[in-house]
């Protein structure tokens, strides 16, 4: 049941109405969508393994047959907003380096930007990272992963001689990062705005940190 509240000179009114729904099997303007967006709700309540591909068909208001149409099985969903991720990922990270001018502090940058997409985007970041997907068996998001990578790498290259050296140090910078960023949501660093910014702050001095370490 919905609680809709009015208000009449002055007064709260509370009416009791029952939610729309749409009937099993009615057609949908944007199927693909709508169970993208109904499964992101469901993962955010209940985790990327605490669903299934019915529940996400019931949210978004379709048949349990409708899913099929665009998604193999639950993992081709959960893929598909990975995928998502990581392009969203991609976009902010390059936003946030692209503010800085030194490789170092492009470093530093993604690290706090690290930070902000865990805290903000939670649902992504939790099916990004611990749905378990195997990547050979989705190439969509195989590709989207290398995307985002090949984003970040030319700043590594540029701070660590080859490209294993490259490739350590970004993934050191980002596995501080994600503990920094775990640490955050379960309430270690507080709460707020202040805890998020102060934490981000820790991931970027983390960075710096890592990339002075490179003369030692």
């Amino acid at each position: 049941m919905v609680n809709a509240v009015y208000l009449v000179n002055g007064v709260n009114l509370t009416c009791v109405t029952s939610p729309v729904k749409r009937p099993s099997g009615q057609h949908h303007g944007d199927l693909r969508n709508a169970l993208e967006r109904a499964a992101l709700e469901l993962v955010a309540e209940k985790g990327p393994h605490g669903f299934s591909l019915n529940e996400a068909s019931r949210r978004a208001g379709v048949s349990v047959a409708a899913p099929y149409k665009h998604f193999a099985d639950r993992g081709a969903l959960l893929a598909a907003l990975a995928a998502t991720g990581y392009r969203e990922q991609k976009e902010r990270f390059a936003a946030a380096v692209a503010a800085a001018d030194e490789p170092a502090d492009q470093l530093a940058a993604f690290a706090a930007a690290y930070v902000r997409f865990a805290a903000l985007e939670p649902a992504l970041f939790d099916v990004t990272f611990y749905a378990g997907l195997d990547k050979t068996r989705h190439p969509e998001l195989a590709a989207a992963g290398d995307a985002l990578l090949e984003t970040l790498m030319p700043i590594a290259r540029a701070l660590a001689p080859g490209e294993d050296a490259a490739f350590d140090l970004l993934l050191r910078v980002a596995a501080a990062a994600h503990g920094l960023s775990v640490f955050l949501r379960q309430g270690l660093f507080g709460v707020g705005v202040d805890a998020l910014d102060e934490t981000a702050d820790r991931a970027a001095r983390s960075a710096h940190a890592l990339v002075a370490g490179l003369g030692g």
